[in-house]
């Protein structure tokens, strides 16, 4: 079962239907079910109280989301727990997030980025902005700021972290210091699952700041598939039984 934030911007949802369609595809036989914390229906703890009643005894549930924040801490195992009060017995394992559980992100994670990105043809550029949805949380921060790392590295420019919302920089911001500081052509990689509001503003704000391109999210890229089977055959990271 995947989980989304979930988004009032119908494409979202959209993005996040097409990723388990292309999980479900990489990995026959075995069912894939989306669901969203907020803004769409169905919720997790609908959809695991579904299997349970439809039979099924274990299920493993994947976080859609790129830091270990709030929803992650909080609302996914308030979901499980929920549907743990309620129904048949269902053994629940909950997987890592996507985005980078320790110092080094996963391969498969800066490969969608750089995927991403190239499906831009920015050309030559000299520095890039890694723009994310934004967190209070430092720790989830931090997370993010070691992508921007390692993507930098990918492509031997610098790379500066921008936030849609809850923390500076904002991606107009980022582009605008990077041309301030000497580069010339600055592009905006997208750390987001799917298209929505964040999405769009980012892309506005960076292209009034002068970046020579976008990228868009990372959706159903194959290697977003393949991370999630990855998360899926992982050690669990925490388990509970109904």
């Amino acid at each position: 079962m995947l989980v989304a934030h979930g988004s009032r911007d119908p494409r979202a949802a959209d993005a996040t239907r097409a990723l388990a369609r292309a999980v479900s595809a990489a990995r026959p036989g075995t069912p894939v079910w989306a669901s969203w914390l907020d803004h769409t229906e169905p919720g997790p703890t609908e959809v695991l109280r579904d299997l349970a009643v439809a039979g099924h005894r274990r299920a493993v549930l994947v976080p859609l989301l790129l830091t270990a924040a709030y929803h992650n801490r909080v609302d996914i195992p308030a979901a499980v727990a929920a549907a743990a009060r309620s129904g048949p017995p269902l053994s629940v394992r909950v997987t890592d997030v996507l985005g980078p559980a320790d110092d080094t992100p996963d391969p498969g994670l800066l490969a969608g980025l750089c995927r991403r990105l190239g499906e831009t043809r920015p050309g030559r550029f000299d520095a890039l902005v890694l723009a994310a949805a934004g967190t209070r949380d430092a720790r989830a921060r931090r997370s993010v700021g070691r992508v921007a790392d390692a993507l930098g590295v990918e492509f031997g420019v610098p790379c500066r972290v921008a936030y849609a919302s809850a923390a500076p920089p904002a991606a107009g911001v980022a582009v605008s210091r990077l041309r301030a500081s000497g580069a010339r052509r600055v592009a905006v990689s997208a750390y987001f699952l799917a298209p929505g509001l964040f999405h769009d503003a980012v892309t506005e704000a960076a292209g009034a700041a002068g970046a020579v391109a976008v990228a868009a999210p990372l959706t159903d890229a194959p290697e977003l598939v393949e991370l999630v089977l990855r998360r899926v055959d992982d050690r669990p990271v925490l388990a509970s039984t109904g």
